[in-house]
C-alpha cells in the first residue's frame, strides 16, 4: 500500500470553495482519506479525539485562526505531532514567522495547483507515491 493510500488528511477551512478546491487537489493526487472541518475550533476538537496525519488549514478564518489551531494542536501530546500546512493569501511575512515558530511543517500559498499541493505534502512526509 502506498503512502497515499495511508495518509489521512484533515482539511480546515471556513469558505467551502477553497475547501473543495483542496479536497478536490488531494483526491486529484490519489489521497482518498480526507477530511474536512469548517473552522479551527471543530478541527481541534475532531483532530483530538481522531487525530490525522497531516493538517492542511486556512489561515484567516473565524473563531479561532490557523495558527491559534496550530498552537492548540501542538500544546495537546496527542495532536503534538500531526504534521501542519499553512494555506494563506496573505502577503504578511509575519504569518509565515509566526507559523514557523509555532511548528508549522510548511505551508501553499493561494492560488496554489496540484503540483504545488503535492510539493508541499511531499515537503512533510516524503513521496506520496
Amino acid at each position: 500500500m502506498s503512502l497515499k493510500e495511508k495518509l489521512q488528511i484533515m482539511v480546515v477551512d471556513d469558505m467551502s470553495v477553497s475547501r473543495g478546491l483542496l479536497v478536490n487537489g488531494l483526491e486529484g493526487l490519489g489521497i482518498k482519506r480526507v477530511v474536512y472541518e469548517n473552522d479551527g475550533a471543530a478541527a481541534l476538537k475532531s483532530l483530538t479525539a481522531s487525530p490525522a496525519h497531516i493538517v492542511i488549514s486556512d489561515y484567516n478564518m473565524p473563531n479561532m485562526d490557523g495558527l491559534e489551531l496550530l498552537r492548540n494542536l501542538r500544546a495537546n501530546k496527542a495532536t503534538q505531532k500531526v504534521g501542519f500546512i499553512l494555506v494563506t493569501g496573505s502577503e504578511d511575512r509575519q504569518v509565515l514567522v509566526n507559523g514557523k515558530k509555532f511548528g508549522m511543517n510548511n505551508y501553499l500559498k493561494k492560488p496554489f495547483d496540484g503540483a504545488g499541493l503535492r510539493k508541499c505534502i511531499e515537503a512533510v512526509v516524503g513521496p506520496i507515491g
